[in-house]
């Protein structure tokens, strides 16, 4: 499994990374253990995971992920194996993060959030902590094929940026975190966090963790460019939009027991003309002798501005799917094929 630098820092990561979010709601606790255990043995040394998880957000769940790692590493002995990151969530009303109270990109909140994942994953440190949602109103996901209200909206509570980084420094110096990302972040906000970082508030900026697939390139636009001049690692989530790039969503159908049909949360994935585009790529793939979810992987894991694709299964043989799309060689035929396709239909899944 080739292994690919985070930005700057001397973090060497897998080209897939295996993401964690169905544990503990989709997953039994022995089911995401034995995804562990084959994924590491395949080569993966990354884990992505979020003290919201599992998805769909609850109070009895939260932190369940982050559990199951713990354990898993406690009995595996491994834990210098595994390079780690989680997330801190960002502004949110709900209530069972803090105990009992909204949560902020505050002091009081990022080091709540940071001991308890800490404690849930039973080591001294995570190699890479994420702010997984911005404090600030914008889009979700953050590259928006439009825009939307305009100006946009501003909060007269809202936290700097450079207050929130401090905090991350000063878990750097503790030795909690050794490295610091943001998610769901836009062009304006990384390098918001750049300019305040040169300004001394905090560790600079080394990874962002973005939606990147094929129905949604909106990466592409500006914030490739970015991560490229300021060496910023893309983790990309959702290489298989939710499932959607697998096939098994096709002409309508919902398949017992897929994510779509048990929890309703695909709307990013049900817009118009959103159908016709992944059908579409579905189909391209099947041309070229692979099951979608493979080439959908692999097309991911191909770009140049792609540090790791953060893949996610809840059987093993899904996950052996997308291990198998790191030994894709991706041809400039695909490449042409997929971009055609890009061409007529666009971003419809932002």
């Amino acid at each position: 499994m080739q292994q690919r630098r985070i930005g700057r820092t001397d973090l060497s990561v897998s080209k897939i990374c295996l993401g964690t979010m169905t544990w503990g709601q989709q997953n039994t606790e022995a089911e995401g253990h034995a995804q562990m255990d084959l994924a590491l043995s395949r080569g993966v040394n990354f884990l992505d995971t979020a003290e919201m998880y599992p998805i769909p957000p609850k109070a009895e769940t939260q932190g369940r992920t982050e559990a199951y790692i713990g354990n898993w590493m406690k009995a595996r002995g491994n834990r210098d194996r595994v390079v780690l990151a989680s997330k801190v969530v960002g502004r949110t009303d709900s209530d069972w993060y803090r105990d009992g109270r909204p949560s902020k990109l505050v002091r009081a909140d990022i080091v709540d959030a940071i001991d308890k994942s800490l404690r849930r994953l039973q080591t001294d440190y995570i190699d890479l902590y994420q702010i997984h949602f911005p404090e600030r109103p914008i889009a979700w996901g953050a590259n928006p094929t439009r825009v939307g209200t305009a100006p946009a909206e501003r909060l007269a509570d809202e936290t700097s940026i450079a207050e929130t980084l401090a905090v991350f420094g000063e878990l750097v110096k503790a030795g909690k975190i050794r490295h610091f990302g943001v998610s769901n972040e836009s062009s304006w906000g990384i390098m918001r966090f750049i300019a305040e970082s040169e300004r001394g508030a905090g560790p600079r900026v080394a990874s962002v963790q973005n939606a990147y697939n094929l129905v949604n390139r909106t990466f592409e636009v500006n914030l490739a460019e970015v991560c490229d001049r300021e060496e910023i690692g893309l983790l990309a989530y959702s290489p298989l939009a939710q499932g959607y790039l697998t096939g098994k969503y096709d002409h309508g159908v919902r398949p017992e027991g897929a994510r779509s049909t048990l929890f309703d949360r695909g709307q990013r994935y049900q817009k118009p003309q959103a159908a016709e585009a992944l059908l579409a790529y579905n189909e391209l793939a099947r041309s070229f002798g692979m099951e979608p979810a493979l080439f959908a992987n692999a097309y991911v894991t191909s770009r140049w501005f792609v540090t790791s694709n953060i893949i996610g299964a809840t059987s093993l043989s899904q996950l052996e799917v997308a291990l198998n799309s790191a030994e894709v060689a991706w041809t400039e035929e695909m490449q042409t094929a997929v971009d055609d396709i890009h061409q007529r239909v666009g971003n419809p899944c932002p």
